[in-house]
């Protein structure tokens, strides 16, 4: 299984092509395949980013909970789909081109945090990820919510 750790900060090029952070790159190397999926988050203001593999998983997982002859389902499919890219790193650097109306849709001027969430990559512009962070005291009441869910 892929794990993603940590936070990098990288320089976005005029052409939108950021370089993978060495760790991140790292790990797809030993995962073999290079390719990701790179979509916009549907809560927050961030790029979620894929190995291959994690996206057909995670992809087959709602597709399943779908039921194409319920248009809302249908409607919701086609949506979720819409405005996914897949990326490959170049060899040389570990260079991605992201293309620009992701980066616009989660404000990205110069800068971007790559945050690694386990299982995916998340891309924040560096102004959006500062202001993201919660506050130690809301952090433990979510926390606490979460516990009593179980």
């Amino acid at each position: 299984m892929t794990t993603f750790i940590g936070e990098y900060t990288a320089k976005v090029d005029d052409k939108g092509r950021i370089v993978l952070p060495k760790p991140f790159k790292k790990v797809l190397s030993d995962e073999g395949d290079l390719r990701l999926v790179v979509k916009k988050d549907i809560f927050t203001s961030c790029l979620e980013v894929y190995t291959f593999s994690e996206w057909e998983k995670q992809s087959s997982k709602v597709k399943d909970s779908l039921n194409f002859f319920n248009s809302d389902h249908a409607t919701f499919w086609r949506e979720y789909m819409r405005g996914r890219a897949v990326v490959e790193p170049d060899e040389k650097i570990g260079r991605i081109s992201i293309p620009k109306a992701l980066l616009d849709s989660i404000g990205v001027t110069k800068e971007v945090v790559f945050c690694g969430v386990d299982y995916k990559i998340e891309i924040w512009s560096k102004e959006n990820f500062s202001s993201s962070e919660i506050s130690q005291e809301k952090y433990v009441a979510l926390a606490e919510s979460l516990s009593q869910m179980r």
